[in-house]
């Protein structure tokens, strides 16, 4: 089914021709997203003061109605909305919760594209997720680490916050002189005016909102294009830049391994963010330049570029199949070190299934968390994992890899199930593979010995 025609559907619980429903019906974020339409492309404009922690707000969001709507939502946590237009005629409306209300002057006929802009300022605050740990907005001692997964894009943004609709980005980004922006894709450019300085961003493949960034901080910036013509951005806060050094050597190389395996790289810039944000706790995958809270090690910088392919490009339909996520990401670690020097990937797949019967790694299966306060445990990223190792034995590496490449290619720039990934599977296995996938991702407790 096609993106459109999947927001088409999330809205069938609002009356037809009216407005489109305030969620895409996700099972774990029911509030995320929302029916009636299909962002094409946000152009961001905000300012950013850190002594303040204020930031002000222009979003302008093109986009085309999958059903007749006399009103739209969409979604925003906190910050004061101060105008909205659709098509330029003023346009009224409220919140409830995280939903910001819509209704234009006049009906939008179905089909027909629209673009609404919303202006809006405030303090930003970040959400805590099920997990207990925060996305969105979250202040820094110069600046903010701007990491959105699953919900925090709607701190900063008014956005169709799921990731099955994906859109193009531009992004202008103005702080003090002396911090920077950075934001994801190619930088277009920068200028300081004022003691200010403006930069932008552009990000032209579709990309989900809780990918986008625009982190701000006091960075080292090292900017170069690699043989192949990749565009690299590498931002670091000094604090993290002695650290980080000797791991973003290798990022090209890791960067050329990778699309050895799953295909070419799939967008125009590449890079990392490496803040100094301890009490964050974690890294995220921000398209183009994925986001570290310190300096990473080589694992790290393995998983999450390789998220680049897995997440990124190919994105949920829905965040209970974030294992074809964390579970293929975790895998590139095992396959890079099973090439560069380290354990096999079938001595780490020992390791784990050594654990005891009541370790966490069996808790639940991988294809099925429950709920968000799951999504970032040990099934989703090990047993995903050794659910993708238990394929590579039952199909041969050939196959196997071909299978890995085949999932990039085949949903570049779009969206993948889990059903989809079997029927992929088995297609180019010519295996029945129901038994295997049944066992590894979708039953909890630990499998007999394989």
């Amino acid at each position: 089914m096609a993106v459109a025609a999947l927001l088409a559907a999330a809205a069938a619980p609002a009356a037809a021709g009216t407005g489109g429903a305030p969620g895409v019906n996700d099972p774990y974020f029911p509030l995320a997203g929302n029916g009636g339409y299909d962002v094409q492309h946000y152009d961001l404009t905000l300012g950013y003061d850190p002594g303040t922690r204020h930031l002000d707000g222009r979003a302008v969001i093109t986009a085309r109605t999958t059903q007749r709507l006399n009103r739209f939502n969409l979604d925003l946590n906190g910050l004061t909305v101060t105008g909205i237009t659709v098509d330029r005629a003023a346009a009224s409306f409220h919140r409830e919760g995280q939903e910001l209300v819509v209704t234009p002057r006049n009906a939008l006929a179905k089909g027909r594209e629209f673009r609404a802009t919303v202006t809006y300022a405030g303090i930003p605050q970040p959400v805590t997720d099920p997990d207990g740990s925060l996305d969105g907005w979250i202040p820094t001692d110069d600046g903010a680490f701007v990491a959105g997964e699953p919900q925090g894009a709607m701190t900063w943004f008014p956005a169709n916050n799921h990731p099955l609709d994906k859109a193009s980005y531009d992004f202008t980004v103005t702080v003090p002189q002396g911090r920077s922006a950075v934001a994801n894709g190619v930088l277009l450019g920068q200028t300081t005016t004022g003691g200010r300085t403006t930069f932008r961003w552009r990000q032209s493949e579709p990309m989900a909102a809780y990918l986008a960034t625009a982190t701000v901080g006091t960075f080292k910036v090292e900017q170069y294009t690699t043989p192949g013509g990749l565009r690299i951005y590498n931002a670091v806060d000094p604090r993290e830049a002695a650290a980080a050094a000797p791991v973003l050597r290798k990022l090209p190389s890791v960067l050329e391994w990778e699309s050895g395996l799953f295909g070419p790289y799939p967008f125009r810039g590449a890079g990392a963010v490496v803040d100094h944000a301890p009490k964050v706790g974690y890294a995220l995958e921000t398209q183009s330049r994925p986001l570290y809270d310190r300096a990473p090690d080589l694992g790290t910088l393995v998983h999450e570029s390789a998220h680049q392919w897995f997440g990124d490009s190919v994105s949920l339909t829905t965040w209970k199949d974030i294992w074809l996520n964390e579970g293929f990401a975790t895998y590139a670690e095992w396959l890079y070190d099973e090439q560069h020097g380290g354990p096999s990937a079938q001595k780490t797949f020992d390791e784990l299934y050594a654990e005891p019967a009541d370790s966490e790694v069996w808790a639940f299966p991988p294809g099925d968390p429950g709920s968000g306060e799951h999504l970032f445990e040990a099934p989703v990223y090990s047993r995903g994992a050794m659910a993708l190792h238990q394929l590579r034995r039952a199909v041969g590496d050939r196959t196997f890899f071909r299978i890995l490449r085949a999932w990039a290619t085949d949903h570049r720039d779009g969206h993948g199930t889990t059903a989809q990934f079997v029927h992929l599977a088995e297609r180019q296995s010519g295996k029945d593979l129901g038994g295997l996938f049944h066992t590894w991702v979708g039953t909890a407790g630990k499998p007999s010995r394989p």
